[in-house]
């Protein structure tokens, strides 16, 4: 896989990820407290793995280049 189409992938997967716990904190707040179920924590660190891996890309040598 390109690294273009990688980080690309990249940029699309954080995105469904950041949409998921938006929605899952909209519930939240909405009443259903029985949705704190250690997901809201687990989407924020793949966010979190999926924005490092990102940033790594980007700072890589020649990434723009191509």
């Amino acid at each position: 896989m390109s690294i273009i189409r990688h980080f690309d992938r990249l940029c699309t997967l954080r995105d469904q990820l950041e949409a998921k716990l938006e929605l899952h904190e909209a519930r939240y707040c909405l009443g259903s407290e029985d949705l704190e179920d250690g997901t809201g924590w687990d989407l924020r660190v793949r966010i979190t793995e999926v924005t490092e891996e990102i940033s790594a890309l980007e700072h890589r040598p020649r990434y723009f280049d191509l």
